[in-house]
């Protein structure tokens, strides 16, 4: 009964209001992340979705419940393959199996277009782990041709921006050199599947990390003066921008210039511990907000104009039950009860009502399907990286921070 007042209230609330739906741009995704024990049931999230004008989310597991209420809504889904299964995917039957039981079961009914196999596993400095990622990427993508679904579904994986050595001037950007040798396979794979390389990138740490030295406007989209990139005389007028195309940069000194790239995570905490710095709701509602509307402009990046964003907000909840630092259980557009974490200046979020009813008894909605999910896991990423680079970072902190730039009194490190 409160799940059906709730969704009703927030139907009723956005009728009422005269506001509608803002238009829905393809590129604009957002990440479905469930660490959680009180959020709202998947049938009432999907009016959140829309009310934010999203087309695609990215599920960080394959969740039925998920899957089955968004059958026949339109949008597109990323589905999730969780870091400890990587190792069972060698096995074609089992490959197959997941793919069939995951995947071919909600086609065509619910729109699932990708799946992403593990998330920032060469950052976890874990060999057993690098050694599986590409087999269980080839082992999925052998399923997904033997049951005809290629043409429709590919495979990828998601990177932390941990994966450069160097990120500014981004048309200097190339990859760590210890992990050349397994990221070359990876993108080889990517241009046979015709596959998008997938980055993990937050501005919010680099701004967290040297709040002194990066500029706070360059980081949220605001009006500022910028940098120039010496070398390419391009300017760049926000952070996540230069951060994209150090990535094509990277991607091109290895010969890969022509594949996509997607930003499969980026978001902004509205709450932080005392020494997060800039973590606060005013910061994340001018970040989030900005991005959309930049996403809406289909403003590509100074050296890709003419290619669309394509961007998955992290994430669509606060997410009461992860571990870690204050901010990675608010990084939420929503809160648990369906009302807004703040405005993002769209249509669709001012108009929920912040005093709806709480959708669901403390029970968590994390155990989804033996399937695959891993309740473990970071959806920001933040805490894997810190977990593979804590004890390098503590004892060569200078040779994990990516170059400096002084230029206009402005300059940026990649916090990771």
């Amino acid at each position: 009964m409160e799940h059906s007042r709730f969704y009703c209230h927030v139907s009723l609330i956005l009728s009422i209001s005269g506001l509608v739906f803002p238009v829905m741009v393809d590129s604009i995704g957002i990440n479905y992340g469930q660490i959680a024990n009180n959020l709202p049931t998947p049938d009432n999230v999907i009016p959140l979705v829309k009310s934010i004008g999203a087309t695609k989310v990215k599920l960080y597991d394959a969740d039925p419940r998920v899957l089955k209420a968004f059958a026949n809504t339109g949008v597109e889904f990323i589905v999730g393959l969780g870091n400890e299964y990587l190792s069972k995917m060698r096995d074609p039957d089992k490959a197959q199996a997941w793919v069939k039981a995951n995947v071919q079961a909600y086609l065509p009914a619910t729109k699932i277009t990708c799946i992403t196999i593990g998330n920032e596993i060469l950052t976890f400095n874990d060999t057993s782990l690098t050694d599986n990622l590409l087999p269980a990427m080839q082992g999925i993508q052998t399923a997904l041709v033997n049951l005809g679904l290629d043409k429709q579904v590919s495979v990828t994986t998601a990177h932390s921006l941990a994966v450069l050595d160097v990120s500014f001037p981004p048309s200097a950007g190339s990859f760590r050199k210890d992990l050349v040798g397994s990221i070359t396979p990876i993108l080889n794979f990517h241009a046979k599947t015709n596959s998008p390389f997938l980055i993990n990138a937050y501005p919010f740490f680099a701004f967290k990390s040297n709040p002194k030295q990066v500029s706070l406007d360059f980081v949220l989209f605001q009006p500022n003066q910028g940098v120039v990139d010496p070398k390419s005389n391009f300017h760049y007028d926000n952070m996540l921008f230069a951060q994209i195309d150090a990535v094509y940069s990277a991607l091109a000194s290895l010969g890969y210039s022509k594949l996509p790239v997607h930003i499969s995570e980026t978001g902004w905490p509205s709450k932080g511990d005392e020494d997060e710095v800039g973590a606060t709701l005013e910061n994340a509602k001018k970040y989030n907000g900005n991005l959309f509307k930049t996403i809406c402009q289909r403003k590509g990046t100074p050296m890709r104009p003419n290619t669309d964003l394509n961007i998955y907000v992290f994430a669509l909840f606060n997410e009461n039950m992860k571990p870690g630092p204050t901010s990675e259980r608010n990084y939420g557009l929503f809160k648990p009860d369906g009302s807004p974490a703040y405005s993002l200046g769209i249509n669709g979020t001012d108009a929920i009502s912040t005093n709806s009813t709480p959708t669901t008894a403390a029970t968590t909605t994390t155990n989804t399907t033996p399937a695959l999910r891993s309740p473990e896991s970071s959806s920001t990423g933040y805490l894997s990286i810190s977990a593979a680079v804590k004890g390098r970072w503590i004892s060569c902190i200078g040779q994990l921070l990516f170059p400096l730039l002084l230029l206009s009194c402005l300059a940026f490190r990649e916090a990771f």
